[in-house]
């Protein structure tokens, strides 16, 4: 699973391509763009290249180019024309399939050229949140079905979050001016999936609140400190593995010794695991939320 994945089925192909398997085999069959090698069971299996020619196959495929015209493309030409096409279209498919190769080729150009051509016709909130966010979920199907590797995922979503600690720090030279509430934000011990933590300091930021980020795994006992500075702290953590599902109940009940929740403070939680939490049996100072703009909207 650490070692970056060189030979892809035709699953995988679909997976990442969008394009179904069956048209896949028209393609290789009809203008033979694909040579795939056969294990000894027969079975088709495809290489690190001939995934990226697709990727950019289907690009230029869903941009209006017929495939017999595409077929009789040199090799060479292609990723020009995918790169002229990213360069003036920044059309959410495009992008998200761009981003897509920029993550298997471990493309950092490409990714940036990409953004850039977003950023100048919407917002980051905008691409953040329409394309960033389908990017993920896709990414997070294509992990599950070991379609891309690890390396994959950790090189896409460390641009994703270079892109966020850009955006939070022009905010952040601003001083905040909202001061009924102070907000603090972190991840319990052994939750490491932060992005959705760190555009939510993003937004917090953004509305003018003081915005206080602890980031990954933090031990209960050290929130206390935030207590002696700040009475009205509003802690915000994402529950994506952790807690897990029979956990929550005695997580809440210490959160609530250790900290002696009372008065303005409270504790937002968003993620995966707020499904399996009893709102009848949910402890009063504890908020659950189903989205980040669900969070946003109460404030």
């Amino acid at each position: 699973m650490n070692n970056v994945k060189k030979s892809f089925s035709i699953r995988d192909m679909e997976n990442l391509s969008g394009i179904k398997a069956h048209t896949i085999r028209i393609w290789e069959k009809r203008y033979n763009l694909f040579t795939p090698e056969r294990t000894t069971t027969n079975i088709r299996t495809y290489s690190l290249g001939s995934l990226q020619k697709l990727l950019n196959i289907t690009l230029l495929y869903n941009s209006g180019y017929k495939i017999s015209k595409i077929a009789k493309l040199e090799d060479t030409n292609i990723p020009v024309m995918v790169r002229e096409i990213v360069s003036n279209n920044s059309e959410k498919s495009h992008a998200i399939n761009a981003f897509k190769l920029a993550m298997i080729n471990f493309d950092q150009t490409l990714f940036l050229n990409t953004y850039n051509s977003l950023l100048s016709e919407r917002s980051f909130r905008d691409i953040f949140n329409e394309v960033f966010i389908p990017l993920l979920n896709e990414l997070g199907l294509l992990w599950q079905t070991d379609t891309i590797s690890p390396a994959h995922e950790h090189f896409i979503t460390h641009l994703i979050k270079q892109k966020i600690y850009i955006n939070t720090e022009k905010l952040q030279m601003v001083e905040p001016t909202q001061k009924d509430k102070v907000f603090t934000l972190f991840l319990p011990e052994n939750e490491i999936h932060e992005i959705g933590l760190l555009y939510l300091n993003y937004e917090i930021t953004l509305r003018g609140y003081k915005s206080i980020y602890l980031g990954q795994t933090m031990p209960i006992e050290s929130l206390v400190d935030l207590l002696k500075y700040y009475s009205n702290v509003h802690f915000v953590s994402y529950f994506t593995v952790s807690p897990t599902k029979d956990d929550l109940t005695s997580y809440f009940h210490k959160f609530s010794k250790t900290l002696n929740m009372s008065g303005n403070s409270k504790l937002f939680v968003l993620g995966h695991q707020i499904q399996y939490v009893s709102q009848d049996e949910l402890p009063t100072y504890v908020k659950t939320f189903n989205s980040i703009e669900h969070l946003m909207d109460s404030l």
